[in-house]
């Protein structure tokens, strides 16, 4: 968008702001309100529980599969353009659930609205980006849209189990019709179309295409293997070595064709590098913790569902309440700082649960608090540092970068701890009531567990400062506009 027209405010850019936000409305309330559907689904389509898996698990590998490849596409032929098909697409796939017979069929829906969501979700947050010229401006967006997410989030199963009282199953994915039908008209009418000069002409890399999402695909896959399967067993381990010999096949690939997917010096970039870095921290701290808290309060203290629904609630106050925080912090502290201090509080909140969450529930919602404290604000601006970073015409691949990012190392985290459970644990863990050497085992795992993933997030988030220091150094030297790149 030219400058002359870029909104002022976030009140002028209101009907865009709208359907930005719808979208991720889409990405957070989907698999949330969806899960506590999963028995009902299973009865009424006769559905294995490998089945069940795969409703859900279509939908997330087809979507961090395919990001960076449309990531790439529209930034060659136009990011409103392939966000306004994806939502047709999304549309579609969901009015499609209510002739769904068979498992079959809805697994095929899911991979469908798989495709959708990675047409939309990476388009968001560089139509967003691109909407405004002004870095405070582009937070408070973020902000605004993130926020909007997030409640999504927090009332998807609440109110998925009330709809389930009143209504069959398709109600929850046929919700989806009219987000997408706001959004549709929203991005059409609020959003002007793409500036070519913001585009690029290179040639698509198909073979990198496929390179890439195989590598993702196997990447999401090796960890559920690892944490269903056990670290015993063959098949998880072939994964690996599989997305191994993908990556390296991708990386070849890219560093040696003239048009590359992805360039991969672009990664260098210190403040790509750093934002991919914080964000990784973020996904791997908040998977971790989320799935041994879990475990935690319903296995090991005997917590009902509902009643460790409850224990959650810090996160979740947090992550909603701490919106109009975001903003004025970012504005006082910068947006460099803001970023490695928001990750520094994630790995904070890991390391007391790592240390002290046994102790008793206030140091769990203590680590609760930091986690989503640090994720509120880590959330918008690694994403933006990563976007800021990179050529005007490279955006939308960046953004996809952050949510592939993200979606990987959310796998990795709960694949280490599935496995270091799997090790230390003995007998069957959801089998109860345990014997006092199974609950000092549970015990041993959790902390062994959580030191282990607060030394990698940590690890990641002193790599991403580094990298801040030099964007900054950079900055220093040659003053320019910060939505220009700095050569790594």
């Amino acid at each position: 968008m030219h400058e002359t027209t870029a909104p002022r405010s976030l009140r002028e850019a209101w009907i865009a702001l709208a359907g930005l936000s719808a979208v991720f409305l889409f990405e957070m309330l989907d698999n949330s309100i969806l899960n506590v559907a999963l028995p009902v689904i299973g009865r009424d389509l006769d559905a294995s529980t490998t089945a069940l898996q795969w409703v859900t698990g279509a939908y997330a590998v087809v979507f961090g599969g395919l990001m960076l490849a449309f990531g790439a596409i529209a930034d060659r032929f136009g990011r409103r353009r392939i966000m306004l098909v994806g939502l047709v697409l999304l549309g579609v796939a969901s009015l499609a659930t209510a002739v769904v017979t068979t498992a079959g069929q809805l697994i095929a829906v899911r991979a469908t609205m798989g495709v959708a969501a990675a047409m939309t979700t990476p388009d968001s947050m560089a139509l967003a980006f691109r909407l405004f010229d002004e870095d405070g401006l582009r937070v408070r967006a973020l902000t605004l849209i993130s926020t909007v997410g997030l409640v999504g989030l927090a009332i998807g199963p609440t109110a998925g189990g009330l709809v389930l009282a009143i209504a069959p199953w398709q109600v929850l994915l046929l919700v989806n019709v009219p987000i997408a039908v706001l959004a549709l008209f929203c991005v059409r009418h609020g959003l002007a179309g793409d500036d070519p000069g913001g585009l690029h002409r290179d040639p698509l890399d198909v073979p990198g295409m496929l390179l890439g999402t195989a590598t993702i695909v196997l990447a999401l896959l090796a960890p559920t293997l690892f944490v269903e399967q056990g670290a015993g067993s063959w098949v998880p381990w072939a994964a690996t070595a599989a997305t191994t010999a993908a990556a390296i096949c991708f990386v070849l690939r890219e560093r040696s064709t003239r048009h590359p997917l992805l360039d991969l010096k672009l990664l260098a970039l210190p403040l790509v590098s750093s934002g991919l870095a914080y964000k990784a921290a973020a996904g791997v701290a908040t998977a971790g913790l989320g799935y041994m808290v879990t475990l935690q309060l319903q296995l090991d203290w005997g917590w009902t569902p509902a009643l460790a629904a409850v224990g959650m609630l810090p996160q979740v106050v947090v992550l909603l309440a701490g919106s109009p925080f975001v903003n004025p912090f970012v504005e006082r502290v910068g947006l460099d700082r803001a970023a490695w201090t928001s990750a520094a509080a994630v790995v904070s909140g890991l390391a007391v649960y790592g240390l002290l969450g046994r102790f008793g529930y206030l140091w769990i919602a203590t680590a609760l608090v930091l986690v989503s404290a640090g994720m509120r604000v880590v959330g918008v601006v690694a994403g933006l540092n990563v976007v800021r970073g990179l050529p005007g015409d490279r955006t939308t691949i960046g953004a996809a970068l952050v949510d592939t990012a993200s979606q990987i190392t959310s796998g990795i985290g709960i694949a280490v701890t599935g496995t270091i459970l799997a090790i230390v644990f003995t007998g069957d863990i959801a089998a109860s009531p345990w014997s006092p050497r199974q609950t000092g085992e549970f015990h041993q795992a959790v902390t062994t567990a959580g030191l282990t993933l607060t030394l990698v997030a940590a690890a990641l988030v002193g790599w991403g400062f580094v990298r801040t220091r030099r964007a900054a150094g950079d900055r220093a030297a040659t003053p320019i506009d910060d939505t220009v790149p700095q050569d790594a």
